[in-house]
């Protein structure tokens, strides 16, 4: 009867309505979770351990969500080299093909070199013809200062000379004209004896004899006379000639004391030589450069990609030929909301999660871009036009993968992936 009484328990319904609403009968599971949880002393308990395991579970969740930041509008960025050669001409050779992978310095194409050839051979001979101008025009340096500083040395004992000279003229003009005046002297008393010895032989009161000698003594000193005008006029001439070359020694001197301009003008034309040849020579290195840019060579290590050039293609300066992706320099540009920016700083580390193989990396932040990614493309908004609707913008930050994560080059620019920044 009792097992009976327990199984279903009524409470009385109240008579009148207003009483309130009428309770449901209890089931014999609630009369019994009721008995269990009065009289076991470890219900309690479990119920305060589950609270509390609730509550610390939870304290860790949020301090794990709260401890990074994390997008999936990320993907892998690197440099892709574009390829072209520095001279033009025709396509011999194609080394790489596409996706295949070169090691920096590796060939890639095979330009025709025989016209390089014949520029690098020209060039040298007109190097060579320079080179032999420029050592001959140093060579007459030295020569034409000793020549010069002879001419000056030279010229100069000339003109002392020249001055010796006109000296001696002088004097000995100056002798001829005395001598001149001696005998004009001479000649006037021998003239003026002859007059009286005239006389005196007509009245007979000297000799013939006498007289004759008075006439040949007039004759001889009148020829005196005539000799000392000469002599006069002769070294009067000489002084003249004396004059003449002193004047031409003067002008030798002049010339001669030009030596250092005209060692000056030898040394700058073997400076001019020495230049031309310096040109010659740098055109002799262009055209070596320029055969030797006959062999297009990768500049870095990477993966070969849009190679569009073929064997015998004409090929220009500039033109692009193909592509190398260097794996060895990549990246994850992530574009976070400007709202996850707030506790973001260079240098915290990142664990980037790759679509492609599914593995996490580890890198860093490297920088945050200058600008939104909306004010960084080709038509950004006008936001003081129309009407204005504020949406929440994306900065792009470079995060750079650890040393030694991308060493498998399996990673590619351009997959996807999710960066997750930790900021505590």
């Amino acid at each position: 009867m009792a097992e009976t009484t327990d199984a279903v328990v009524h409470e009385t319904r109240p008579e009148h309505p207003a009483a309130g609403p009428v309770p449901l009968p209890a089931t014999e599971k609630d009369l019994r979770w009721r008995r269990f949880s009065r009289r076991d002393p470890h219900f309690r308990l479990l119920l305060i351990i589950a609270g509390l395991v609730l509550l610390v579970s939870g304290f860790f969740l949020w301090r794990y969500f709260a401890s990074y930041e994390s997008t999936d509008d990320a993907q892998i960025d690197g440099h892709l080299n574009s390829i072209s050669p520095r001279v033009s001409g025709h396509v011999l050779r194609l080394l790489v093909e596409d996706n295949q992978y070169v090691e920096a310095g590796s060939p890639l194409v095979q330009i025709d070199a025989k016209d390089y050839q014949v520029a690098v051979d020209r060039a040298k001979a007109n190097y060579d013809d320079a080179q032999a101008a420029a050592q001959a025009a140093l060579v007459n340096v030295p020569i034409t200062s000793v020549g010069t500083s002879s001419q000056l040395t030279s010229a100069q004992a000339d003109v002392e000379n020249a001055r010796a000279g006109i000296a001696a003229a002088r004097q000995q003009y100056a002798s001829g004209r005395a001598q001149l005046a001696q005998a004009e002297a001479n000649n006037v008393k021998a003239q003026s004896d002859l007059v009286r010895y005239k006389q005196l032989v007509d009245k007979q009161e000297i000799s013939q004899q006498q007289y004759d000698q008075a006439v040949a003594t007039a004759q001889a000193n009148a020829a005196a006379v005539d000799a000392a005008r000469a002599s006069a006029a002769a070294a009067e001439q000489q002084v003249n000639q004396a004059q003449a070359r002193l004047g031409q020694a003067e002008a030798m001197l002049r010339s001669a004391g030009t030596a250092p301009q005209q060692v000056a003008a030898t040394r700058s034309r073997a400076q001019a030589a020495a230049a031309n040849a310096d040109r010659m020579k740098a055109e002799l290195d262009q055209a070596e450069l320029n055969l030797q840019y006959t062999t297009v060579v990768a500049p870095v290590s990477g993966v070969v990609t849009g190679r569009t050039v073929e064997v015998g293609q004409n090929v220009q300066a500039g033109q692009e030929l193909m592509r190398v992706i260097n794996l060895d320099d990549i990246w994850v540009t992530a574009n976070f909301k400007e709202t996850q920016l707030k506790h973001m700083k260079v240098g915290q580390p990142v664990t980037i999660a790759v679509d492609t193989n599914g593995k996490d990396y580890k890198g860093h932040m490297q920088s945050i871009a200058g600008a939104s990614g909306a004010v960084l493309s080709l038509l950004p908004p006008e936001n003081a036009t129309g009407n204005y609707v504020k949406v929440v913008q994306r900065i792009p930050v470079k995060i750079t993968f650890d040393p030694g994560e991308t060493k498998e080059h399996v990673l590619r620019p351009g997959m996807s992936v999710e960066a997750k920044v930790w900021i505590r």
